[in-house]
Protein backbone atom coordinates (compact mmCIF):
# COMPACT_ATOMS: atom_id res chain seq x y z
CA UNK A 1 0.00 0.00 0.00
CA UNK A 2 1.19 3.27 -1.16
CA UNK A 3 1.90 5.91 1.85
CA UNK A 4 -0.21 9.28 1.52
CA UNK A 5 1.41 12.33 2.91
CA UNK A 6 -0.84 14.25 5.41
CA UNK A 7 -3.12 10.83 5.67
CA UNK A 8 -2.32 10.40 9.27
CA UNK A 9 -3.97 14.37 9.68
CA UNK A 10 -6.94 12.83 7.01
CA UNK A 11 -7.74 10.18 9.28
CA UNK A 12 -8.43 12.51 12.24
CA UNK A 13 -10.65 14.35 10.53
CA UNK A 14 -12.72 11.22 9.59
CA UNK A 15 -12.88 9.79 12.74
CA UNK A 16 -16.57 9.96 14.04
CA UNK A 17 -16.65 12.26 17.58
CA UNK A 18 -18.96 10.90 19.72
CA UNK A 19 -20.98 13.18 22.30
CA UNK A 20 -19.87 12.91 25.96
CA UNK A 21 -22.54 10.16 27.77
CA UNK A 22 -25.53 12.02 29.33
CA UNK A 23 -25.99 9.10 31.78
CA UNK A 24 -24.17 6.48 33.71
CA UNK A 25 -25.87 3.74 31.58
CA UNK A 26 -24.53 5.51 28.32
CA UNK A 27 -21.44 5.59 29.86
CA UNK A 28 -21.48 1.85 30.74
CA UNK A 29 -22.60 0.78 27.75
CA UNK A 30 -20.17 2.98 25.52
CA UNK A 31 -17.10 2.15 23.36
CA UNK A 32 -14.98 3.88 26.27
CA UNK A 33 -16.77 2.54 29.02
CA UNK A 34 -13.67 0.72 30.81
CA UNK A 35 -12.02 4.54 30.93
CA UNK A 36 -15.11 5.47 32.46
CA UNK A 37 -14.87 3.00 34.66
CA UNK A 38 -11.41 3.70 36.07
CA UNK A 39 -12.84 7.83 36.43
CA UNK A 40 -15.80 6.90 38.28
CA UNK A 41 -13.50 4.92 40.91
CA UNK A 42 -11.35 7.43 40.98
CA UNK A 43 -13.92 10.27 41.47
CA UNK A 44 -15.03 7.90 44.20
CA UNK A 45 -11.74 7.41 45.49
CA UNK A 46 -11.32 10.88 45.96
CA UNK A 47 -15.12 11.83 47.55
CA UNK A 48 -13.56 9.42 50.48
CA UNK A 49 -10.14 10.77 50.83
CA UNK A 50 -11.21 14.34 51.23
CA UNK A 51 -14.42 13.08 53.42
CA UNK A 52 -16.49 15.13 51.36
CA UNK A 53 -20.03 13.76 52.37
CA UNK A 54 -21.27 12.72 55.75
CA UNK A 55 -23.39 9.90 56.30
CA UNK A 56 -26.01 10.36 58.10
CA UNK A 57 -29.88 9.44 58.87
CA UNK A 58 -32.80 10.87 56.97
CA UNK A 59 -34.72 13.33 59.27
CA UNK A 60 -37.87 12.64 59.92
CA UNK A 61 -39.92 13.96 56.81
CA UNK A 62 -36.52 14.98 54.83
CA UNK A 63 -36.13 13.97 51.21
CA UNK A 64 -33.13 12.30 49.79
CA UNK A 65 -31.61 14.60 47.25
CA UNK A 66 -30.03 12.66 44.14
CA UNK A 67 -27.11 12.94 42.32
CA UNK A 68 -26.10 12.16 39.12
CA UNK A 69 -22.70 11.39 36.98
CA UNK A 70 -21.15 14.16 34.33
CA UNK A 71 -19.12 13.02 31.64
CA UNK A 72 -16.34 14.74 29.80
CA UNK A 73 -13.70 14.02 27.14
CA UNK A 74 -10.91 16.58 27.39
CA UNK A 75 -9.35 16.58 23.87
CA UNK A 76 -5.90 17.70 23.00
CA UNK A 77 -5.80 20.54 20.06
CA UNK A 78 -5.52 17.89 17.28
CA UNK A 79 -9.05 16.40 18.41
CA UNK A 80 -7.45 13.02 20.25
CA UNK A 81 -8.54 12.23 23.44
CA UNK A 82 -6.53 13.51 26.57
CA UNK A 83 -7.88 12.30 29.28
CA UNK A 84 -11.35 11.30 30.33
CA UNK A 85 -13.03 13.01 33.47
CA UNK A 86 -16.14 12.32 35.22
CA UNK A 87 -18.15 13.77 38.12
CA UNK A 88 -20.39 13.01 40.68
CA UNK A 89 -22.87 16.59 41.23
CA UNK A 90 -25.35 16.55 43.71
CA UNK A 91 -29.52 17.77 42.47
CA UNK A 92 -29.18 20.60 44.70
CA UNK A 93 -31.57 22.46 42.93
CA UNK A 94 -34.66 20.32 44.76
CA UNK A 95 -33.16 21.68 48.27
CA UNK A 96 -35.19 24.47 49.66
CA UNK A 97 -33.80 27.52 52.48
CA UNK A 98 -34.33 26.36 55.65
CA UNK A 99 -36.27 23.33 54.58
CA UNK A 100 -33.62 20.99 53.27
CA UNK A 101 -30.70 22.71 54.28
CA UNK A 102 -29.60 25.97 56.06
CA UNK A 103 -26.50 26.95 55.48
CA UNK A 104 -23.41 25.54 52.78
CA UNK A 105 -20.64 27.22 51.84
CA UNK A 106 -18.04 26.15 49.51
CA UNK A 107 -14.68 28.87 49.41
CA UNK A 108 -13.14 29.24 45.89
CA UNK A 109 -10.21 31.07 44.77
CA UNK A 110 -9.17 32.32 41.55
CA UNK A 111 -5.27 31.96 40.72
CA UNK A 112 -5.84 36.40 39.67
CA UNK A 113 -7.58 37.08 43.21
CA UNK A 114 -4.26 35.21 44.75
CA UNK A 115 -1.96 37.32 42.26
CA UNK A 116 -3.99 40.45 43.24
CA UNK A 117 -3.73 40.00 47.30
CA UNK A 118 0.32 39.25 46.92
CA UNK A 119 0.37 42.60 44.77
CA UNK A 120 -1.31 44.96 47.19
CA UNK A 121 0.69 43.43 49.85
CA UNK A 122 4.06 44.36 47.80
CA UNK A 123 2.53 47.38 47.05
CA UNK A 124 2.13 48.23 51.03
CA UNK A 125 5.33 46.27 52.58
CA UNK A 126 2.81 44.00 54.06
CA UNK A 127 3.82 40.50 55.60
CA UNK A 128 2.04 37.28 53.99
CA UNK A 129 1.31 34.27 56.08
Amino acid sequence: MEEVDGLDEIMVCLQEVDEDPKSYEEAMSSFDASFWKEEINSELESIMANQTWELVELPKGGKVIGCKWIFKRKLKTDGSVERFNARLVIRGFSQKFGVDYFYTYLPVTKISTIRLLFAIASAYKLLVH
